[in-house]
């Protein structure tokens, strides 16, 4: 018989009902064999004591259910965002806040780079930077001749030189939506949205797939992972060829990866029904480690890039109404076939209109292919009402809600995109909650850091970067944060009945904590220290 690990720990936080809290958890052969005290075990089992966690606080492993394997990669690009970052070493990236500083720092990094090799930067978002917009005329002044792209903080704009734009033949006589143009008539550098985005980064070598498929990548985001307390993460829009299956494969499968890698196939540019059986035969080579089978759907762009699609009265600049990445016919023909084929579908939504399409959708293929229990996700839910919350709980569809965009963007949101009555409203937990929705919260790292606790403390307090409360009534408590970054956001995964508490049979996946998030005040619970984690049964400590 194998032998049972206990481990004794200051105080556990199991997220189950029926034995909230213990000192005591039991482990074999990775999973969870007793809860409880000192005497939890069984009279005749061989037992371990282990008490490396005896001063710390253990949670379940925290839930990542919306982030990106690249969150690990993009540190290998010059960083020019606006808030100080810390990258995967540990190593912090002071913020820049005027373009002045952005060029600055593209110069240091080109300086460095051989002779024809593109420049390439991320995390730059304009709607902090006063004056001028960024365009190619500023990265022009860097170079003239070397290609640079910067791409900003949500991925859904970038900006390019000349140099750039003519390697994928931009020109005043282009005429492909997302591609900005002045008063002049000639591009800008500003590129909108995928189809205009991915000719440029193609040929200056941006290559998604290739970010996440490289078994240093996948380490690094398991790395990335661990510091935040997360023992089960998605890679939310994967493009994953065969080869890249196998790279997956072989190294989640090495003994000690801490981290269950949950990818979703990117839905997007194929045959619906070709998509829905690549899924599934995806689904067929899942692993303990590695949860294949879900797909992403694309809708609408980023709310602070205006892209992203708004009900009437649009935003409070006047700016046009967003882009489709997906049009709403492909989007309705995409919900069919994947709910006639059993494919869970995630779906980006970050305006209300996309909300409102993507419901029409899944009320449709629901009504010709009904499949209870099948747990549809919208992604991000940003401006989604109660109305439409409601609609999630009678089709029995998840949000997964952004929660950290109020801290970074909520004071932007009420000056420059949707106004102040409707940013107090924006990423309504206690909305989509009071209505019966299951809900988890998330980071969309890289485009915020990964850190589940910051995110807890983002849907409990609203506060915004000036300190300001934004949307009072959306508060949800410290214990529903919890819940949503545990077992809110297994559900979505479709997991729950593996991770997100601890209880008996489940694996053993757990945070380990220095300090306890339910008895310190709900303004400190981002404060929390994060110790490492423990993933099926093996401890992982910082």
């Amino acid at each position: 018989m194998a032998s049972t690990t206990l481990f004794r720990c200051r105080r556990i936080i199991t997220m189950d009902p029926n034995r909230p809290e213990a000192t005591h958890v039991a482990v074999r052969e990775g999973r969870i064999l007793a809860v409880g005290d000192a005497d939890c075990v069984w009279p005749d089992q061989e037992v371990v004591l282990d008490d490396r966690l005896a001063d710390t606080v253990l949670m379940p492993g925290f839930v990542e259910g919306h982030a990106h394997m690249m969150a690990g990669a993009m540190w290998r690009y010059a960083y020019v965002g606006y808030h100080d970052r810390i990258d995967p070493e540990g190593v912090l990236h002071k913020g820049m806040t005027d373009i002045a500083d952005v060029i600055e720092r593209l110069r240091g990094h080109e300086a460095g780079l051989p002779e024809g090799q593109p420049l390439v930067a991320w995390g730059f978002d304009p709607i902090f930077i006063e004056g001028d917009r960024l365009g190619r005329a500023h990265l022009d002044r860097i170079s003239a001749t070397r290609p640079i792209v910067v791409l900003f903080s949500n991925f859904h704009l970038m900006c390019a030189n000349s140099a750039a734009l003519a390697l994928a033949g931009y020109d005043r006589h282009s005429n492909i939506e997302g591609v900005v143009k002045g008063s002049d008539g000639a591009p800008t550098g500003e590129l909108q949205e995928m189809a205009a985005m991915f000719p440029v980064m193609r040929r200056t070598g941006i290559d998604f797939r290739a970010l996440t498929q490289r078994p240093d990548v996948i380490e690094t985001y398991a790395e990335v992972c661990r510091r935040a307390g997360v023992t089960t993460a998605t890679d939310l829009f994967a493009e994953m060829e065969e080869g890249d299956v196998d790279t997956l494969l072989r190294v989640t499968g090495q003994p000690g990866f801490g981290l269950r890698l949950v990818p979703a196939l990117g839905a997007a540019g194929g045959e619906p029904r070709r998509i829905a059986e690549r899924a599934l035969a995806l689904k067929a080579q899942s692993t303990d480690k590695l949860r294949l089978g879900a797909v992403k759907l694309m809708t609408d762009g980023s709310i602070q890039g205006w892209t992203a699609r708004v009900k009437w009265p649009g935003y409070v600049g006047g700016q046009p109404n967003g882009l489709w990445n997906t049009p709403p016919d492909q989007i309705f023909a995409l919900c069919a076939a994947m709910q006639r084929h059993g494919v869970q579908m995630h779906i980006h939504v970050n305006g209300d209109e996309a909300s409102d399409v993507s419901l029409a959708a899944l009320e449709a293929a629901a009504r010709a292919h009904p499949w209870p229990g099948a747990r549809h996700v919208l992604q991000h839910c940003q401006m989604m009402g109660a109305d439409q919350f409601r609609r999630c709980a009678q089709l029995g569809v998840c949000a997964n809600i952004f929660a950290n965009h109020i801290w970074y963007f909520g004071d932007q949101h009420a000056a420059l995109t949707i106004g102040e009555d409707r940013a107090q409203r924006m990423d309504a937990a206690r909305s989509a909650l009071d209505e019966g929705v299951w809900i988890a919260i998330h980071s969309d790292a890289p485009v915020t850091p990964m850190g589940p606790l910051f995110t807890a403390w983002c849907a409990v307090n609203r506060t915004t970067m000036s300190g300001r409360v934004l949307g009072a009534a959306q508060r949800i408590t410290v214990g529903e944060a919890l819940y949503a970054i545990t077992l809110g956001a297994a559900y979505t995964l479709g997991l729950d009945g593996e991770i997100g508490s601890i209880e008996t049979g489940k694996i053993a996946d757990f945070a380990i904590l220095g300090e306890d998030p339910t008895l310190v005040a709900p303004e400190a619970i981002r404060d929390v220290p994060v110790l490492g984690t423990v993933s099926g049964g093996e401890v992982h400590l910082l």
